[in-house]
């Protein structure tokens, strides 16, 4: 149980998101925070489950203009957590996104979207297939049309360690976790009054903020708010490539769709499912078929030295998946205006924590956004039958 009755700010979902915001809560100015996480191991959580990268090659400005502030957080993180000067806590490996397109439509999505980027301060460069074929002499350019590369500004990290780093930041600065799930909210006057846990618990608070993933709709509709996230599943592949060894490559995505990029010695590669339904938010057992049906044949066409691989290992995470736009919603709800939403990232939450985390903290504690203008994300969109589409989905 919580150690006190009563806070100024509950936050459901104790992972990268809610840590995100309850540290930037204590620095912006509150400590009266409760975090309420189900599992204290993370072990399902997206961000253990996430691919861990980073990209600027979003086709919503809202979207690059967060990227741009993550990846400026991430290269400044031992500055932030007070690490040694030149650590490097999070791994931070810029090796850079290349986004292929096949097709006349395609290469004028990508040019468009890289105009966007561009527009927002990003460096994307569009590469015609011929120069495509000498900058990454290992891949085959073969019905490619146009490609975009981020040479700088994106690339991978490790995001258990940027959890880690929030979590434990919060709570130094006094914000209190609990091992609980929130079950319910009571309502007084339209706001919420008190959070209710499993353990059978009631807290009151003065803001509540749902940022549990998958679970958001659920706990979001206990307050009489309907949310369109569900969780849509994605199995990622770690594979052995002797050929490859040693290659420096980009996080790569095949007009296909299928992505791939180095994890040390070996790959990391998924495919994106054809069909995509909504799943149990329990259902973490992997594809393991889609290896040889969806995968192999892509790479090994595109890439001649994935011609002899090995799946070595597999995994299921899931996307809190909005399936009104494909962007996350981010504030308050017009049906209660102090429950605050920061869920439906359809698998962009990690890279975004830094900018969302400061975003939610600071409306709760000034009323408005201050460092980046979120407002584009904002929940009352669904209300006001406002779609933000992001054509850029991974």
């Amino acid at each position: 149980m919580a150690a006190r009755s009563s806070y100024d700010v509950v936050i459901a979902g104790g992972a990268v998101i809610g840590s995100a915001v309850a540290w930037w809560l204590t620095r912006l100015g509150t400590k009266r925070v409760l975090v309420v996480e189900p599992d204290p191991t993370y072990a399902r959580a997206a961000t253990a489950l996430s691919a861990a990268s980073i990209r600027q090659q979003f086709s919503q400005p809202v979207n690059v203009a967060i990227s741009r502030f993550g990846i400026a957080f991430l290269r400044r993180a031992a500055a932030w957590f007070d690490r040694a000067e030149g650590d490097n806590p999070l791994a931070l490996r810029e090796n850079g996104y290349l986004l292929l397109a096949g097709g006349v439509a395609g290469a004028a999505a990508l040019q468009a979207q890289t105009a966007i980027q561009r527009a927002q301060g990003a460096e994307t460069e569009l590469l015609a297939p011929d120069a495509l074929g000498t900058r990454f002499p290992w891949l085959d350019p073969a019905g490619v049309t146009l490609a975009a590369f981020g040479p700088r500004g994106e690339g991978w990290f490790d995001g258990m360690a940027l959890l880690d780093l929030f979590r434990r930041g919060a709570r130094a600065a006094g914000v209190t976790y609990v091992a609980d799930r929130v079950t319910g909210f009571d309502r007084v006057g339209g706001r919420v009054s008190h959070a209710r846990l499993r353990d059978g618990g009631r807290v009151a608070c003065g803001q509540v903020v749902v940022a549990a993933g998958t679970r958001s709709a659920e706990i979001a509709a206990t307050a009489g708010v309907a949310l369109p996230v569900e969780p849509r599943k994605r199995t990622v592949f770690l594979i052995d490539a002797p050929a490859l060894r040693g290659v420096a490559a980009p996080l790569t995505v095949d007009p296909s769709g299928v992505w791939f990029r180095p994890e040390g010695q070996y790959w990391l590669a998924a495919a994106p499912p054809d069909p995509d339904p909504a799943v149990d938010p329990a259902d973490f057992a992997p594809d393991h078929a889609a290896f040889e049906r969806d995968l192999w044949p892509v790479l090994a066409a595109r890439v001649p030295g994935f011609a002899a691989i090995r799946a070595r290992n597999a995994w299921a995470g899931h996307y809190d998946f909005n399936t009104w736009d494909a962007n996350a919603l981010l504030g308050p709800h017009p049906a209660c205006p102090n429950l605050h939403i920061a869920a439906g990232f359809s698998g962009h939450g990690l890279q975004q924590a830094p900018a969302i985390g400061r975003g939610i903290a600071e409306l709760i504690l000034h009323g408005g956004w201050q460092a980046l203008d979120l407002a584009p994300l904002a929940t009352a969109r669904l209300a006001e039958g406002r779609r933000l589409r992001e054509a850029a989905i991974i």
